[in-house]
Protein backbone atom coordinates (compact mmCIF):
# COMPACT_ATOMS: atom_id res chain seq x y z
CA UNK A 1 0.00 0.00 0.00
CA UNK A 2 3.15 2.43 1.11
CA UNK A 3 4.28 1.57 -2.22
CA UNK A 4 1.31 2.60 -4.55
CA UNK A 5 0.84 5.89 -2.18
CA UNK A 6 4.73 7.02 -3.30
CA UNK A 7 3.70 6.08 -6.71
CA UNK A 8 0.10 8.31 -6.96
CA UNK A 9 2.36 10.94 -4.87
CA UNK A 10 5.19 11.01 -7.59
CA UNK A 11 2.30 10.98 -10.61
CA UNK A 12 1.05 13.93 -9.00
CA UNK A 13 4.08 15.64 -8.58
CA UNK A 14 5.41 15.26 -12.24
CA UNK A 15 1.78 16.33 -13.34
CA UNK A 16 1.71 19.30 -10.92
CA UNK A 17 5.32 20.30 -12.60
CA UNK A 18 4.22 19.74 -16.47
CA UNK A 19 0.80 22.30 -15.56
CA UNK A 20 3.74 25.02 -14.27
CA UNK A 21 5.95 24.10 -17.05
CA UNK A 22 3.32 24.23 -19.59
CA UNK A 23 2.17 27.83 -18.09
CA UNK A 24 5.28 29.16 -18.22
CA UNK A 25 5.84 28.38 -21.79
CA UNK A 26 2.49 30.16 -22.33
CA UNK A 27 3.43 32.89 -20.41
CA UNK A 28 6.79 33.58 -22.41
CA UNK A 29 4.58 33.14 -25.36
CA UNK A 30 2.26 35.95 -24.43
CA UNK A 31 4.70 38.08 -22.65
CA UNK A 32 5.57 41.27 -24.86
CA UNK A 33 8.55 43.45 -25.32
CA UNK A 34 9.24 46.04 -22.83
CA UNK A 35 8.56 49.47 -23.90
CA UNK A 36 11.76 50.43 -24.97
CA UNK A 37 13.34 52.87 -22.46
CA UNK A 38 14.91 54.64 -25.73
CA UNK A 39 11.04 56.23 -26.36
CA UNK A 40 10.84 58.79 -24.02
CA UNK A 41 9.23 61.76 -25.04
CA UNK A 42 12.65 63.65 -23.93
CA UNK A 43 15.25 61.58 -25.82
CA UNK A 44 13.05 61.29 -29.47
CA UNK A 45 13.43 64.82 -30.24
CA UNK A 46 17.22 65.11 -29.53
CA UNK A 47 17.26 61.92 -31.95
CA UNK A 48 15.40 63.90 -35.32
CA UNK A 49 17.21 66.92 -34.78
CA UNK A 50 20.85 64.95 -35.37
CA UNK A 51 19.29 63.05 -38.29
CA UNK A 52 17.52 66.37 -39.40
CA UNK A 53 21.35 67.88 -38.79
CA UNK A 54 23.28 65.17 -40.65
CA UNK A 55 20.59 64.32 -43.31
CA UNK A 56 18.97 67.10 -44.25
CA UNK A 57 18.30 66.62 -47.97
CA UNK A 58 17.41 62.90 -47.61
CA UNK A 59 15.11 61.29 -49.76
CA UNK A 60 14.13 58.13 -51.47
CA UNK A 61 17.77 56.64 -53.64
CA UNK A 62 15.54 54.43 -55.68
CA UNK A 63 15.94 56.72 -59.27
CA UNK A 64 12.36 57.58 -60.79
CA UNK A 65 10.38 59.12 -62.86
CA UNK A 66 6.73 58.56 -61.41
CA UNK A 67 4.87 56.62 -58.66
CA UNK A 68 4.61 53.33 -61.33
CA UNK A 69 8.95 53.44 -61.73
CA UNK A 70 9.01 53.51 -58.38
CA UNK A 71 6.67 50.57 -57.29
CA UNK A 72 8.65 48.64 -59.39
CA UNK A 73 11.69 49.38 -58.88
CA UNK A 74 10.77 48.99 -54.69
CA UNK A 75 9.88 45.54 -55.95
CA UNK A 76 12.90 44.86 -57.64
CA UNK A 77 14.95 46.22 -54.59
CA UNK A 78 13.96 43.35 -52.32
CA UNK A 79 16.97 41.26 -51.28
CA UNK A 80 18.83 44.07 -53.61
CA UNK A 81 20.73 47.26 -52.84
CA UNK A 82 19.28 50.02 -54.47
CA UNK A 83 22.91 51.22 -56.96
CA UNK A 84 21.98 47.69 -58.89
CA UNK A 85 18.54 48.02 -59.34
CA UNK A 86 18.92 51.68 -60.58
CA UNK A 87 21.57 50.09 -62.81
CA UNK A 88 18.84 47.45 -64.22
CA UNK A 89 16.08 50.64 -64.29
CA UNK A 90 18.44 52.47 -66.99
CA UNK A 91 17.55 50.74 -69.56
CA UNK A 92 14.41 48.63 -67.97
CA UNK A 93 12.33 51.56 -67.91
CA UNK A 94 12.93 52.49 -71.88
CA UNK A 95 11.62 48.87 -72.62
CA UNK A 96 8.69 48.50 -70.69
CA UNK A 97 7.75 52.50 -70.33
CA UNK A 98 3.93 52.14 -68.24
CA UNK A 99 2.25 50.13 -66.93
CA UNK A 100 0.42 47.76 -70.01
CA UNK A 101 4.35 47.56 -71.17
CA UNK A 102 5.03 45.19 -67.90
CA UNK A 103 1.56 44.11 -67.92
CA UNK A 104 1.81 42.21 -71.14
CA UNK A 105 5.77 41.26 -71.23
CA UNK A 106 7.00 37.88 -72.57
CA UNK A 107 7.59 36.71 -68.68
CA UNK A 108 10.88 34.55 -69.58
CA UNK A 109 12.34 38.13 -71.39
CA UNK A 110 11.41 40.10 -68.29
CA UNK A 111 13.26 37.54 -66.17
CA UNK A 112 16.10 38.05 -68.10
CA UNK A 113 16.08 41.79 -67.59
CA UNK A 114 15.84 41.91 -64.16
CA UNK A 115 17.85 39.28 -63.32
CA UNK A 116 21.05 41.05 -62.20
CA UNK A 117 18.83 41.98 -58.88
CA UNK A 118 17.97 38.40 -57.50
CA UNK A 119 15.08 36.43 -57.08
CA UNK A 120 13.88 37.44 -60.32
CA UNK A 121 11.24 34.69 -61.20
CA UNK A 122 9.11 35.86 -58.32
CA UNK A 123 9.59 39.22 -58.98
CA UNK A 124 8.14 39.11 -62.69
CA UNK A 125 5.01 37.66 -61.01
CA UNK A 126 4.86 40.56 -59.11
CA UNK A 127 5.88 42.95 -61.49
CA UNK A 128 3.61 41.82 -63.86
CA UNK A 129 0.75 40.88 -61.28
CA UNK A 130 0.80 44.38 -59.43
CA UNK A 131 0.84 46.06 -63.34
CA UNK A 132 -2.01 44.01 -64.78
CA UNK A 133 -4.12 45.01 -61.45
CA UNK A 134 -3.27 48.57 -61.89
CA UNK A 135 -4.45 48.46 -65.17
CA UNK A 136 -7.72 46.48 -64.62
CA UNK A 137 -8.64 47.69 -60.79
CA UNK A 138 -6.99 51.40 -60.75
CA UNK A 139 -7.18 52.72 -64.17
CA UNK A 140 -3.29 52.48 -64.51
CA UNK A 141 -2.73 54.94 -62.07
CA UNK A 142 -1.02 53.39 -58.66
CA UNK A 143 -3.39 53.80 -55.84
CA UNK A 144 -2.95 56.60 -53.51
CA UNK A 145 -3.91 54.95 -50.05
CA UNK A 146 -2.56 52.19 -48.25
CA UNK A 147 -5.76 50.01 -48.18
CA UNK A 148 -5.74 49.60 -52.23
CA UNK A 149 -1.96 49.70 -52.73
CA UNK A 150 -2.01 46.40 -50.21
CA UNK A 151 -4.12 44.38 -53.05
CA UNK A 152 -1.34 44.70 -55.66
CA UNK A 153 0.37 41.64 -56.01
CA UNK A 154 3.98 41.50 -54.56
CA UNK A 155 3.35 44.47 -52.18
CA UNK A 156 3.07 44.60 -48.81
CA UNK A 157 3.47 47.45 -46.18
CA UNK A 158 7.38 48.42 -46.76
CA UNK A 159 6.59 48.95 -50.46
CA UNK A 160 3.60 50.90 -49.92
CA UNK A 161 4.80 53.13 -47.97
CA UNK A 162 7.98 53.68 -49.51
CA UNK A 163 5.31 54.69 -52.64
CA UNK A 164 2.75 56.51 -51.01
CA UNK A 165 5.38 58.51 -48.64
CA UNK A 166 8.05 59.28 -51.96
CA UNK A 167 5.68 59.43 -55.08
CA UNK A 168 3.02 60.87 -53.05
CA UNK A 169 4.15 62.70 -49.73
CA UNK A 170 1.26 60.65 -47.85
CA UNK A 171 2.42 60.25 -44.43
CA UNK A 172 0.82 56.28 -44.31
CA UNK A 173 3.31 54.70 -42.06
CA UNK A 174 7.45 54.18 -41.54
CA UNK A 175 9.42 52.38 -44.06
CA UNK A 176 10.85 49.82 -42.07
CA UNK A 177 13.41 48.23 -44.17
CA UNK A 178 16.59 46.31 -42.78
CA UNK A 179 18.42 49.75 -41.88
CA UNK A 180 15.53 50.84 -40.20
CA UNK A 181 15.02 47.63 -38.43
CA UNK A 182 18.20 47.41 -37.21
CA UNK A 183 18.52 51.30 -36.14
CA UNK A 184 15.35 51.31 -34.28
CA UNK A 185 16.67 48.58 -32.29
CA UNK A 186 20.36 50.18 -31.66
CA UNK A 187 18.51 53.32 -30.64
CA UNK A 188 16.69 51.26 -28.54
CA UNK A 189 13.55 52.98 -29.93
CA UNK A 190 11.99 49.51 -30.31
CA UNK A 191 12.48 46.04 -29.07
CA UNK A 192 10.38 44.22 -31.29
CA UNK A 193 11.75 41.98 -34.19
CA UNK A 194 8.83 42.02 -36.56
CA UNK A 195 8.94 44.84 -39.16
CA UNK A 196 5.16 45.39 -38.51
CA UNK A 197 5.43 45.62 -35.17
CA UNK A 198 8.75 47.77 -35.25
CA UNK A 199 6.47 50.44 -37.22
CA UNK A 200 3.55 50.37 -35.09
CA UNK A 201 6.32 51.75 -32.32
CA UNK A 202 7.94 54.07 -34.51
CA UNK A 203 4.56 55.24 -35.82
CA UNK A 204 3.34 56.30 -31.70
CA UNK A 205 6.94 58.08 -31.00
CA UNK A 206 7.50 59.75 -34.56
CA UNK A 207 5.45 63.09 -35.28
CA UNK A 208 3.38 61.62 -38.48
CA UNK A 209 4.77 64.93 -40.33
CA UNK A 210 8.37 63.68 -39.41
CA UNK A 211 6.97 59.93 -40.70
CA UNK A 212 8.38 60.14 -44.43
CA UNK A 213 11.66 62.13 -43.61
CA UNK A 214 12.51 60.32 -40.49
CA UNK A 215 12.33 56.54 -42.78
CA UNK A 216 14.47 58.15 -45.32
CA UNK A 217 17.44 59.79 -42.99
CA UNK A 218 17.64 56.32 -40.82
CA UNK A 219 18.20 54.54 -44.29
CA UNK A 220 20.82 56.84 -44.70
CA UNK A 221 22.72 56.71 -41.46
CA UNK A 222 22.32 52.94 -41.58
CA UNK A 223 24.41 53.01 -45.44
CA UNK A 224 26.58 55.54 -44.65
CA UNK A 225 27.84 55.57 -40.75
CA UNK A 226 25.88 52.80 -38.85
CA UNK A 227 26.70 49.85 -40.41
CA UNK A 228 25.48 46.53 -39.00
CA UNK A 229 29.11 44.71 -38.56
CA UNK A 230 31.37 47.86 -37.95
CA UNK A 231 29.55 50.73 -37.26
CA UNK A 232 31.47 53.99 -37.35
CA UNK A 233 30.65 55.05 -34.16
CA UNK A 234 33.08 57.61 -33.86
CA UNK A 235 31.39 59.20 -37.31
CA UNK A 236 27.88 59.44 -35.73
CA UNK A 237 26.33 62.58 -34.52
CA UNK A 238 24.42 60.61 -32.26
CA UNK A 239 26.88 58.73 -30.34
CA UNK A 240 26.30 60.76 -27.10
CA UNK A 241 22.60 59.20 -27.10
CA UNK A 242 23.17 56.09 -27.92
CA UNK A 243 23.98 53.13 -25.72
CA UNK A 244 23.92 49.97 -27.90
CA UNK A 245 25.82 47.18 -26.81
CA UNK A 246 28.02 47.15 -29.75
CA UNK A 247 29.14 50.97 -30.14
CA UNK A 248 32.56 51.23 -31.11
CA UNK A 249 33.86 53.52 -29.35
Amino acid sequence: MATKSKKKSSKKRAGTAKTRSAKAVKSAKAAKPARAAGADPRRVPAILAKLDEAYPNATCELKHENAFQLLVSTILSAQCTDVRVNQVAETLYEKYPDAKAFAYAAPSELEQDIRPTGFFRNKTKSVMGASKAILEKFGGQVPRTMEEILTLPGVARKTGNVVLGTAYGIPSGVVVDTHVLRLSKRLDLSRNDDPKKVEQDLMKIIPQEKWIQFSHQLIWHGRRVCHARKPKCIECNMESLCYAKDKTV
